[in-house]
């Protein structure tokens, strides 16, 4: 089973839940991955739904990891449920169980069917090579969270606030994917509190970002790599100036994982383009490619011809040893800002 990549898990997601609004029920279901978002979805939906209030009482039982061992769990999980058709076993941060998560192979051999026994393993995987993998995806429901690559977070926010009926300018979208990140559960707390802030009829726009967040739209990593693929070197300076005012909104490894996305996207545009050589190229074609939304295709064009190929590959070493060195490699004494400066004046001179 290969990783999934991350329109496949929010459809493998679809897919579970659907099947458990149907009450179409696994005896085990094996929740794991780097991304918590969809693997808290799915035990959530479980335990808020599978038994009626009062059945949870006696037949829901939620363990910790770190609480307890393999034996404790395949004891809750061989229990019966009590005037109930089924009891629900939830186990969280399964990862951290005291002995080992394999162990509980000796349950997984053979499930009872009135169990519904939810493992909930964050943060990496079972080996997929393993007996007890192979039995769980045998009997029950295997789900492989993935992190969404950067470019796909802006597209995904737009979705999730589109399933809330509600609607967001595709520059604000980029300005909160550069800023929070790729936790998806980081920025769905941050949508709902912008969905319950900004009026239903309004779009919400990056001056509602920066009201109620605090990210400006005008001094943020994104709007930096603007000023640097235009050549506005008093723009950059500016916004470098407006981050050493405050460190810690826009650290340095935030604002190097940005600029190189973007020099990996100018890059890519000049590969793409030597591949086709002087055939015409759809811009749906290179939008596909690049993994951004129509109205950046301009801006990362006109950058190209700022930046050759050959340029965009140098910035892209140099951004990895400035990464080096903000972290403390060949650094004794630069401070943040100088830092910032310097790494800046390079990749425009």
């Amino acid at each position: 089973m290969a990783k999934p990549n991350f329109s496949g898990v929010k459809s493998s997601y679809e897919r579970i839940i659907s099947d458990l609004s149907k009450k179409i029920y696994k005896p085990i279901y094996l929740l794991m991955g780097e991304e918590a978002y969809y693997i808290d979805l799915i035990s959530n939906y479980i335990q808020e739904n599978v038994l009626s209030d009062a059945d949870k009482t006696l037949n829901q039982t939620v363990l910790y990891g770190r609480d307890v061992n393999s034996k404790v769990v395949v004891e809750a999980a061989r229990r019966y449920p009590m005037m109930s058709s089924y009891q629900v076993v939830v186990v969280r941060e399964a990862q951290e169980i005291k002995d080992s998560v394999e162990k509980l192979g000796i349950y997984v051999n053979s499930p009872l069917k009135s169990t519904i026994l939810v493992i909930c393993y964050k943060t990496k995987t079972v080996d997929k090579r393993t007996t007890f993998y192979k039995q769980i995806a045998k009997v029950g429901e295997v789900f492989e969270s993935a992190s969404p690559y950067d470019d796909k977070i802006p597209d995904w926010i737009i979705d999730y606030l589109k399933s809330k009926q509600r609607s967001i300018d595709t520059n604000a979208a980029k300005i909160l994917a550069d800023y929070l990140g790729d936790n998806l559960s980081k920025i769905v707390n941050e949508l709902d509190k912008l969905a319950v802030i900004v009026p239903q009829s309004s779009k919400i726009t990056a001056e509602h970002i920066e009201r109620n967040i605090g990210v400006s739209k005008d001094y943020n990593p994104f709007e930096l790599c603007n000023a640097i693929n235009s050549g506005n070197v008093l723009k950059a300076n500016r916004i470098i100036m407006h981050f050493e005012q405050d460190p810690d909104t826009n650290p340095i490894p935030r604002v190097i994982i940005t600029l190189f996305s973007n020099f990996n996207k100018i890059f890519l545009l000049h590969m793409l383009k030597a591949k086709y050589k002087n055939a015409a190229i759809s811009p749906t074609e290179i939008q596909g490619v690049l993994g951004i939304v129509p109205f950046l295709l301009r801006g990362y064009e006109d950058a190209a011809r700022r930046y050759s190929s050959t340029k965009a590959a140098a910035v892209i070493a140099l951004l990895r040893e400035f990464d080096m060195r903000s972290k403390g490699w060949n650094n004794a004494s630069t401070g943040y800002g100088d830092l910032l400066r310097e790494m800046v004046y390079k990749i425009m001179h």
